[in-house]
């Protein structure tokens, strides 16, 4: 018998708020065609995310996954920054 291991969902986003203690906000975009008129528009997510180390800055490119509930809103947890925002 083969064991099927589950993989946690992963999403790629933007981190548009950081002023949470150790919780980060990701806005997660998706481009899908329309239905009727074939357009393609863009979906966006916002998602509230796990950051243990306060590490994120806004406009930080991150992966997050799937994760227990760890409150109201929080279900997600930081896994790696892809690419740091650009100081202005």
């Amino acid at each position: 018998m083969s064991e099927q291991t589950k993989t946690a969902r992963s999403a790629t986003g933007r981190v548009i708020s950081n002023k949470m203690n150790k919780t980060i906000t990701v806005q997660v975009d998706r481009r899908i065609r329309h239905p009727l008129y074939g357009k393609i528009i863009t979906r966006h997510s916002k998602l509230h995310a796990h950051d243990e180390g306060n590490e994120c800055k806004q406009g930080d490119l991150v992966v997050i996954e799937e994760c227990r509930p760890l409150s109201k809103t929080k279900a997600w947890r930081l896994v790696k920054v892809l690419e740091r925002a650009r100081e202005v």
